[in-house]
């Protein structure tokens, strides 16, 4: 009883904003828009469908897809279960997801329909492919695919749950939650580990610094799969209970529309895709005077383009934020009112991290000097999944 009362995984974010805002929109998408009510009942129905597969707490299940309601509902309901979930870049090849699939041994995949025949390719090159036989789900089915199982749609997993039998031993904030894999400037990806409580506190810091609030409206065009669109927006603004837009991809013609239509308030891209929406025809034909909300990240926003935003969206704000996986990802924040006054600046330290420059040495450099950016924080990763020594060199300096 006393680990259910201090319990806190991502499944807990979702049931208390339901709590709170059972009828508020939760999810809206091409195909979907559910209450936060209606939302919790599909992502209960979903851990009770993953669990009657014969997946348990401590499993892990790949996941290959493009951003839907569905890849939403699959974070949260694998939470609740606690199986650990392994996002897989849709953009890699067959080679790289078999390392993925090998290296993380997951007990299971769930891919859009889009992915099947190259995840079906990546496990020929398995060392026994026959290990992942009957594990195999397609997240969103269109038809009917051999070898793979449809998971329920949606539509039929938003109703009152049937099953409650569940195990009461759901994840502690200790637990890992997904094994995110980063490849840097290596050749092999790294898989980095986050738990319950470093993505939690890292939810905490975005929230504060990033200038959150319930009545947001947000839209995830970014892919799922990074740690940035996940753990910086999704993640959090479901903690606060805020609606969210989801679309596959982040194209003007269909970000543009649907901030207009949606009445969005928050939007996230590097800045490459805010460059695109300013040259894109169909800018000036929509009113996005909801937006008050622009962030941005992976690279530092040009002088000319802040200035073109701030001239054609009057009424929008915007924050950089800088960091890394291993961080769940936010490290540091450039605030509204520095983004030209420190231009080219990442900013101060988030809420709850420390940062500083080191040299060789380990050793705090002289303000104005060049030294290796570490951090301190409880949103840093336990360490590389199955890479001790990778480990011991991230964290030499701590």
């Amino acid at each position: 009883m006393q680990s259910l009362i201090h319990r806190h995984n991502l499944y807990d974010l979702v049931h208390r904003s339901a709590a709170r805002y059972p009828e508020k929109i939760a999810v809206i998408s091409p195909t979907s828009r559910l209450t936060y009510r209606k939302w919790e009942w599909a992502i209960n129905n979903l851990a009770q469908f993953l669990f009657h597969q014969g997946f348990h707490k401590g499993d892990k299940i790949a996941v290959d897809s493009r951003n839907s309601a569905e890849y939403a509902t699959l974070i949260f309901a694998a939470a609740q279960l606690g199986v650990i979930l392994v996002p897989i870049n849709f953009m890699l090849a067959a080679p790289e997801i078999s390392y993925i699939l090998s290296h993380a041994e997951v007990n299971g995949i769930i891919s859009d329909r889009e992915f099947t025949e190259r995840i079906d390719t990546a496990l020929t090159l398995l060392p026994d492919p026959t290990v992942l036989t009957g594990r195999l789900f397609v997240l969103i089915p269109k038809d009917e695919t051999v070898g793979w199982e449809a998971l329920p749609s949606l539509s039929s997993l938003a109703s009152p749950p049937h099953l409650t039998d569940l195990p009461l031993d759901g994840p502690s904030g200790d637990d890992m939650a997904q094994i995110l894999y980063t490849s840097g400037t290596e050749s092999r990806p790294k898989g980095v580990m986050l738990t319950h409580n470093n993505l939690i506190h890292e939810y905490v810091s975005v929230v504060i610094d990033g200038g959150f609030a319930a009545d947001d409206i947000v839209l995830h065009a970014l892919p799922f799969y990074h740690s940035a669109q996940q753990h910086v927006f999704l993640g959090p603004y479901t903690y606060l209970g805020a609606t969210h837009v989801i679309t596959s991809m982040p194209r003007p013609d269909i970000i543009l529309p649907l901030i207009a239509e949606e009445r969005v308030t928050e939007f996230f891209a590097p800045p490459t895709v805010w460059i695109s929406l300013l040259r894109s025809p169909l800018f000036d034909h929509y009113d996005l005077s909801s937006l008050t909300k622009g962030h941005y990240g992976a690279a530092i926003m040009p002088k000319e383009i802040l200035l073109e935003l701030s001239r054609r969206l009057p009424h929008t704000q915007f924050w950089n934020f800088y960091g890394q996986t291993e961080i769940a990802p936010l490290a540091t924040v450039l605030k509204p009112h520095d983004q030209l006054r420190k231009l080219g600046s990442c900013g101060q330290a988030a809420l709850n991290v420390e940062t500083v420059l080191l040299d060789e040495h380990n050793q705090p450099v002289p303000c104005g000097e060049i030294g290796e950016i570490c951090h301190r924080s409880p949103h840093i990763m336990p360490g590389y999944y199955r890479d001790p020594e990778k480990t011991q060199e991230a964290f030499q300096g701590g």
